[in-house]
């Protein structure tokens, strides 16, 4: 399957597990909560929570989590992804 047959959920999962191999992922899709706000379009999928825990955000500061998990979903919030509400930390 391709990235673009996946939803943004199943391809956020994806690339934070290869990138991050994390102890704990949970990706949330609260784009119903934005409804007719700025960045909602119909069918969802605009606006995601992730809570992350990794090894490799250890010594990290939250900012610099922060843009390591950017970095790697830079492709998803170029095409649809409007917000994207990280709670990043290490074990």
């Amino acid at each position: 399957m391709t990235d673009r047959a996946k939803s943004y959920q199943e391809r956020i999962r994806e690339k934070l597990t290869a990138a991050f191999s994390p102890a704990r992922l949970e990706v949330i899709d609260e784009s119903d909560h934005h409804r007719g706000h700025g960045g909602w379009r119909e069918g969802g999928e605009t606006h995601f929570r992730v809570r992350i825990v990794a090894e490799s955000f250890r010594g990290a500061s939250r900012v610099e989590m922060h843009r390591l998990i950017n970095r790697v979903l830079a492709e998803e919030l170029a095409e649809r992804v409007h917000a994207l509400a990280i709670e990043a930390s290490a074990p």
